[in-house]
């Protein structure tokens, strides 16, 4: 005589929202794949477009585009009375910031990233961020300012009594312009590593590595095949025991 025979007839409720969640669960798998080929797309072009022959600067208002990381050659004198310290910057776990000069030439001011430079115990006291306003020819890499995932409101008040060198987060180049008082360029130029007055500069895309968009996308794909493996095996197992 045969045993009872395995049914699978699953709640209504139990599919549907296995298909939801498992669909879920591989639409964010795919947009971690999509994000780490975008992530590997921005590294090439830092390899490639710090290894190019110098551009011209993008004309006024144009996004930097296919010219983020390409290399560039200015002419003009750093405005030592307004820098900007571009606040929470680490490096290798060290507290510090990021030093913003602009560098006033023809037309708009450029702000020039001149490196990283650690912070004291004391928070209240900033670095001596010093520079030589005499006129000068540099080369660096053009660069997004950096910016918050979400942003809530303005940097900080840029009211014309505060001091300067000014601590912001996540300024824009509008925000600096207003305390400045002359117009300045929506980009930044990462300062090149052999030119004098700058700081520490391991220049990278800050981005995360495309290896770990990956583990992410296998983490959301094996959780969608182990909701369904779940899904048959508590309904198998429930409907095996089924009275004849």
């Amino acid at each position: 005589m045969s045993g009872p025979r395995a049914r699978f007839r699953p709640p209504w409720w139990a599919t549907l929202g296995t298909l939801a969640l498992s669909g879920l669960f591989v639409t964010l798998g795919l947009w971690q794949l999509d994000r780490g080929a975008q992530k590997r797309a921005l590294f090439e072009a830092f390899d490639t477009g710090t290894a190019t022959a110098a551009v011209a600067l993008p004309p006024g208002g144009s996004p930097l585009g296919p010219l983020r990381y390409r290399r560039v050659i200015l002419q003009g004198r750093f405005d030592a009375a307004h820098q900007v310290l571009l606040d929470a910057r680490s490096h290798d776990g060290q507290a510090g910031y990021e030093v913003l000069t602009p560098l006033l030439g023809d037309g708009e001011a450029v702000l020039v990233n001149r490196g990283w430079i650690p912070a004291g115990a004391d928070r209240d006291r900033l670095p001596a961020i010093a520079v030589d306003t005499a006129q000068r020819r540099i080369s660096g890499y053009l660069d997004t300012l950096p910016r918050p995932a979400l942003r809530a409101g303005p940097a900080a008040a840029t009211s014309p009594l505060d001091p300067w060198p000014r601590r912001l987060l996540f300024p824009t180049a509008a925000e600096i312009g207003a305390a400045t008082g002359y117009p300045v360029r929506d980009f930044q130029v990462l300062l090149a590593a052999g030119e004098p007055d700058g700081y520490l500069r391991d220049w990278r895309p800050e981005l995360m590595a495309p290896q770990q968009h990956l583990g992410y996308a296998v983490q959301w794909f094996a959780l969608a095949v182990a909701l369904v493996v779940i899904y048959a095996a508590l309904n198998l197992r429930s409907r095996s025991t089924d009275p004849p």
